[in-house]
């Protein structure tokens, strides 16, 4: 809780501790229609078909009780729609990332200029050599944040983290992640999970660390699992609006039917064009600025 705010009074307006809490305010980026697509890794997209189905994206989220912040489009920057990825919020504000693909150096800046106009203010940024993307972050509770390390996120990129979350009580941990396809081709931590309530989780386990379905079983966390053919087309890719109520890329009839046998709440979107062209699903799409406590 930041001090001198309440929870669900008018002055609360950020911050995010859990990944599967009510979601209340998120910050979104309208997709570029100009650039290299090619060389950023995507698949070339219809421009106009990209741009409805983000808009279509974004009414389904405020259907679902989300306020979206939606920050302008950067011609050039075609990866910078996946806002997840230059850094993140916590109770006490954003978080700026350095980014290592050199495609997307630009987009730190634009999230803290993003969260600075939504009223979020930057508590932290990563400076020297410190690295982080995003989608390489999970809470597995209120006080304790996962992170993989990966070609995009490396040790000193965890090391200042690490001391930017001790300063509200929190911890993080770290699990390596596997080679997969190397360094050009993006593995992040939420490419194999998305935490969907305290006790579920969509996972894809050939890629799991074995530290990770460790520790999720630890905590008594249902595992449902990902195959291969949906992990491609990214049914591990999920977000949570709250506890078992989720959002996710349609196409993946085998994982939703298991979410929904798990007692979730499915919403699915199109995204042929905002998704899978880019490798980027709801998660990726969307940076929390607030999630409320409870249920």
């Amino acid at each position: 809780m930041v001090a001198g705010q309440t929870a669900g009074g008018p002055g609360l307006r950020y911050g995010v501790s859990s990944m599967y809490s009510p979601l209340r305010r998120v910050l979104v980026r309208r997709p570029a229609t100009a650039g290299d697509f090619a060389a950023a890794g995507w698949r070339q997209p219809g421009p106009e078909l990209l741009m409805a189905q983000h808009d279509a994206f974004c009414e389904l989220l405020a259907s679902l009780g989300c306020e979206v912040e939606v920050a302008a489009a950067v011609d050039g920057l075609v990866d910078a729609t996946y806002i997840r990825d230059p850094g993140l919020v916590t109770q006490r504000g954003g978080v700026v990332f350095q980014m290592a693909k050199p495609a997307r150096v630009a987009e730190p800046a634009l999230l803290g200029a993003a969260l600075t106009a939504a009223g979020v203010p930057v508590a932290g940024r990563l400076a020297g050599a410190a690295r982080a993307d995003g989608g390489d972050f999970i809470w597995l509770d209120e006080h304790t944040m996962l992170a993989g390390r990966s070609y995009r996120t490396n040790a000193e990129g965890l090391r200042q983290l690490a001391q930017i979350l001790a300063a509200e009580g929190a911890s993080l941990e770290s699990v390596d992640l596997p080679h997969d396809r190397g360094p050009g081709h993006v593995l992040h931590l939420m490419s194999l999970i998305s935490p969907l309530a305290g006790d579920l989780a969509v996972v894809y386990p050939p890629l799991a660390p074995v530290a990770l379905m460790q520790t999720l079983a630890e905590r008594g966390v249902q595992v449902v699992p990902v195959d291969s053919g949906e992990y491609q087309t990214m049914g591990c890719n999920i977000l949570a609006v709250g506890p078992r109520r989720v959002v996710m890329l349609n196409g993946n009839p085998r994982t939703r039917a298991a979410l929904e046998s798990a007692g979730c709440e499915v919403h699915g979107y199109d995204g042929s064009e905002i998704s899978v062209k880019g490798d980027g699903g709801s998660t990726c799409l969307t940076a929390p600025i607030w999630r409320s406590a409870g249920s």
